[in-house]
């Protein structure tokens, strides 16, 4: 079984490169981040073509969640339960479901923006929520993950350069210290291989010669369960697949399951 997470950064602009993935790369279940379009306009009609099913937890804002499976889709459930509003607004942030033998999340945690910011404290908030929404299936025998962009940076090797981020969000003790109680839980970080350099990074900013000078950052995760972390063969990040006019910013993380 092959599962990727992938934040693309708008779905209708990287529907092209998303589709042709979809059919190379062998993906089982692909859980999309920052798909910025509402649930109705989601391409769930070209997807059902190539024989995925679609959820979806969208509004069209600068967020938005997706699982797309051809697997099977069943129990799905939007939202974090629990889970906190930013200025009065549920943000669509999360959507679960079980896809084959694997029970699956799709998060989009929030940037934080700066530390001061009142974002950050939701962001802290809303990884609380999390921990707390996935404490059960985290401790069930099947196998369980929370994939997508967590905005964490979990160690200063998954920066490509830590001086420059001393202060920001991102690599904050808060963060770091979020995360780790989500690993508490009975989650483990699924590291996956680069496909190029040392470090598997799996973001690169538009700007600057990001990309091309290897100047990113893993933010992008895979956290699972003791039996689905015993499961994996392989993982990987598809560095191939953020070259090229039209990509987005962030890169798919590739998990292979033996289920």
């Amino acid at each position: 079984m092959r599962i990727a997470t992938w934040n693309v950064n708008s779905i209708t602009a990287r529907l092209p490169r998303l589709l042709a993935w979809l059919e190379s790369s062998g993906t089982d279940v692909l859980c999309i981040q920052e798909t910025k379009t509402t649930a109705e306009a989601f391409p769930a009609d070209v997807l059902r073509e190539l024989g995925y099913e679609s959820a979806v937890n969208a509004s069209g804002r600068w967020n938005g969640v997706a699982l797309v499976s051809r697997v099977g889709l069943d129990d799905v459930a939007l939202g974090l339960p629990g889970g906190p509003d930013y200025e009065g607004v549920q943000e669509p942030r999360a959507i679960s479901a079980t896809c084959g033998p694997a029970r699956l999340w799709s998060v989009y945690v929030p940037n934080g923006r700066e530390v001061e910011h009142a974002h950050y404290a939701y962001k802290l908030q809303w990884f609380e929520a999390l921990k707390t929404a996935v404490a059960a299936d985290a401790a069930e025998t099947r196998p369980f993950a929370v994939l997508g962009d967590f905005n964490v940076a979990p160690t200063d090797d998954d920066v490509w350069d830590p001086a420059l981020f001393v202060g920001a969000t991102h690599v904050s003790p808060g963060e770091r210290a979020a995360l780790a109680a989500l690993r508490e839980a009975g989650l483990s970080d699924v590291v996956p291989r680069p496909l190029k350099y040392d470090h598997p990074f799996t973001y690169w900013d538009y700007r600057q010669l990001g990309f091309p000078k290897n100047r990113g950052m893993r933010i992008d995760l895979v956290y699972g369960n003791e039996t689905f972390a015993k499961a994996v063969t392989d993982s990987y990040v598809d560095r191939e697949e953020r070259k090229g006019k039209g990509a987005s910013d962030h890169a798919p993380v590739v998990v292979d399951l033996d289920v």
